[in-house]
């Protein structure tokens, strides 16, 4: 065997090795919002509202049913923004909505988003989090992005709950 074609083999094994053991990172944040599920679905299930109060996901075009393509912009809180095209795998209204980022190829990067809404003593509790999977975690912390989850869900919070108390939601007088 030549050198060039064994050491193209064991790049090529060292490569697939990579992939097949990439590392895995979750990160998982959770807020209480004084509303209803399917309050708070009202503005996390609207992709065209993500530009007016979410800080973390500042645009999302798209329709959230299984299996459509979602152009998401994002803007860190650090770095840079980014825009990327999540696949939708799951849609329950006012109960759960997942999506699967990729940057390139699989395992270069692979990141299940998803939003579980719970109701709790006449409010929600949301689980908001990301699973990481790919090579790339060897390079990056996913944990940064804990913080700007944290944003979101202050901001998710926020409008949702402010929104509770306005005349048209309550069915009150205007």
């Amino acid at each position: 065997m030549n050198i060039p074609l064994a050491a193209a083999s064991v790049a090529a094994i060292l490569v697939a090795a990579a992939f097949a053991f990439a590392p895995r990172q979750e990160v998982v944040t959770e807020v209480g919002i004084d509303a209803t599920p399917a309050q708070v679905w009202a503005l996390l299930g609207d992709p065209g509202s993500y530009r007016d109060w979410n800080p973390f996901i500042v645009s999302m075009e798209g329709e959230l049913a299984r299996g459509e393509t979602l152009v998401n912009r994002l803007r860190p809180e650090t770095g840079n923004g980014i825009a990327f095209k999540p696949v939708v795998l799951k849609v329950e209204p006012a109960r759960e909505l997942r999506w699967l980022g990729r940057l390139f190829l699989p395992r270069v990067l692979d990141g299940e988003h998803y939003f579980i809404l719970d109701e709790r003593q006449g409010g929600t509790h949301l689980i908001h989090g990301e699973r990481f999977h790919g090579v790339l975690l060897w390079f990056i912390d996913a944990k940064r992005f804990g913080a700007d989850f944290e944003r979101m869900n202050a901001a998710l919070k926020a409008r949702v709950e402010a929104g509770q108390s306005s005349p048209e939601r309550s069915g009150g007088a205007q």
